[in-house]
């Protein structure tokens, strides 16, 4: 086993000293060949589809857009990124910074993302002037070693040296990727919260990111429509493979009705009581998500499991009504599929609550999404709810990874602070796979004294020691 990573680690190293002596120039001629990799649209296509028939997860068509657009968006983020040599010089502090490479990247990836997630990884760490492996999981492998066939293609037209982009050996196993975690410089983990345990206990640096279950508050005063139409556009996005996916909306009382009604009219299936029991049954088995169920089709979900019988091919999203939030209510949870849970708040300030109890149970620190035009309301979740984004009328999904529309950076990896157990609160970016080094000068100043800090405090507190001032 530790044969087997060492032989590739130490195939990735020869290749990072080469490509260490990279100028800026050579190393984003090498970002842009690995993204065309996957931005060919012949390429695109057929990863895209074999995506979806390898791990029977999402929808081809919006594989095809996600891979595009955050290849793209990324590509927009790291154009004008300084990453190789000198990036900053601050004369007035005396500072210049140097950008170094981290070393060997090893890079966790999950089935809901087999392609956009590792190849987002793979051109911060490029871009930074490291090589990375990717350990994908199990039924993400044949896609990500079709994706890496394409990828060392477009590197040996550059005469890049391939082992800067590699995958753990066929087969994929634990103790594969345990012993992949503690032999590189640093781990990047997506997905499951298992792996993200294991790489902070690997003894190697480690950046994991927290779990979803984005809950999404809309108000009195939104534009119902809009806010439906968006939800929608985000909840059946890739069957809701992402973990920025609506999973639940809080939805203030005097709207309450009106805003279920629009989401019924644009395609969303409300179940009664008896329906929602049988969808819970069939969506969790002894405690656990149903493989069987993910990323399904709401149409596909109601047939296969005899939901309801009033189901049809214009129901693109399944709503649930819920009271509860905790174990004891699941659909409070994430449900990687096209289910959107709804609450029913008596106000703003009781929907705050709801969503801070939903994000107590499931979610803390990822984020929160709200429909509203009052900007006060925008800053209490700011202030008040322990989330690291908090998104404001716009499609969760879109938004939250990075969008063409907000300044968030682009990425399938979103830190939760320590509200998740994670040691970033940001969008993984390509800043995260550098090491810095400071050159610091000697600059003019003056050294305070203690009148400067103290004197205020003492004039309150202890006047009789002014004088030692």
């Amino acid at each position: 086993m530790k044969d087997k990573i060492a032989v590739i680690i130490n195939r990735a190293r020869a290749a990072q000293n080469i490509f260490a002596q990279y100028s800026q120039e050579k190393v984003d001629e090498t970002v842009t060949a690995v993204a065309w990799a996957i931005c060919n649209p012949k390429n695109n296509k057929h990863l895209s589809e074999l995506a979806v028939a390898s791990t029977g997860l999402g929808k081809i068509e919006d594989k095809i857009i996600k891979n595009r657009r955050k290849t793209l968006g990324l590509l927009r983020d790291l154009k004008k990124a300084k990453t190789v040599g000198i990036i900053t010089e601050d004369k007035i502090k005396g500072i210049i910074e140097i950008a170094k490479p981290v070393g060997v990247v090893g890079a966790i990836t999950p089935s809901t993302n087999p392609v956009a997630t590792p190849m987002n990884n793979i051109l911060n760490a490029i871009k930074c002037g490291n090589a990375i492996i990717i350990s994908p999981s199990p039924a993400g492998l044949k896609v990500f070693n079709e994706l890496l066939k394409f990828i060392h293609i477009e590197l040996s037209k550059i005469g890049a040296p391939l082992d800067l982009v590699q995958a753990v050996p066929d087969p994929v196993t634990k103790d594969l990727t345990k012993e992949l975690m503690r032999q590189v410089d640093l781990v990047i983990v997506t997905g499951s919260q298992n792996n993200v345990r294991e790489a902070y206990s690997s003894g190697t640096p480690a950046i994991g990111v927290g779990a979803g279950n984005a809950t999404v508050i809309v108000d009195e005063t939104s534009n119902l429509q809009e806010a439906a139409a968006k939800i929608k556009a985000s909840k059946i996005f890739d069957n809701s493979t992402s973990c920025s996916s609506e999973n639940n909306l809080v939805i203030v009382t005097s709207i309450y009705d009106k805003f279920v009604k629009e989401l019924q009219n644009i395609g969303g299936l409300l179940l009664n009581a008896d329906e929602k029991k049988h969808l819970q049954s069939q969506l969790w088995i002894d405690g656990k998500l149903n493989r069987k169920i993910l990323a399904k089709t709401a149409f596909e979900i109601c047939k296969e499991f005899n939901l309801t019988k009033t189901y049809s091919e214009d129901n693109s999203f399944i709503i649930v009504e819920e009271t509860g939030v905790g174990k004891s209510f699941p659909f409070s949870g994430e449900k990687l599929s096209p289910v959107l849970t709804i609450f029913k708040a008596k106000d703003f300030n009781d929907a705050k609550k709801i969503s801070n109890q939903i994000l107590e149970y499931q979610g803390k620190g990822h984020s929160i999404g709200i429909h509203s035009k009052n900007d006060d309301r925008v800053l209490e979740l700011g202030l008040e709810l322990p989330v690291c984004r908090v998104i404001v009328n716009q499609a969760h999904t879109f938004a939250t990874g990075g969008s063409f529309r907000n300044s968030l950076p682009f990425s399938l990896s979103m830190g939760c602070g320590t509200w998740g157990e994670n040691s970033i609160y940001d969008n993984l970016n390509y800043k995260h796979f550098l090491n810095l080094t400071r050159i610091v000068r000697e600059i003019d100043g003056t050294e305070p004294g203690l009148k400067d800090y103290f004197q205020d405090y003492c004039s309150q507190h202890d006047s009789k020691n002014l004088d030692q001032l």
